[in-house]
């Protein structure tokens, strides 16, 4: 999807082989403002410095996938259509 519309990506990570720790993610979380946690087709809006890193986790209890970082906003989670609206497609 990102390709296709010409997204250039900075950096990938395999969040199975190399998941983000707790530290890497609360340093995440300070350089943000917004964080918009996908959950299924519900997208939840919530500022950065209220977000714990166990918001971001799934029903595994891993973190989430993708973190798309846009600017000061995270996207944490896949929903197609928040997706679009971070990266401006």
């Amino acid at each position: 999807m990102l390709e296709k519309a010409g997204t250039a990506v900075r950096e990938t990570r395999p969040s199975k082989s190399h998941p983000l720790t707790d530290p890497e993610v609360r340093g995440l979380l300070k350089e943000v403002e917004t964080v918009l946690i996908a959950k299924g087709k519900k997208v939840v809006e919530a500022k950065a410095a209220a977000t714990k890193v166990d918001d971001l986790r799934g029903p595994t209890g891993n973190i989430r996938a993708p973190l798309v970082r846009v600017g000061k906003k995270l996207l944490v989670g896949f929903n197609p259509e928040a997706l679009r609206t971070l990266v401006g497609i």
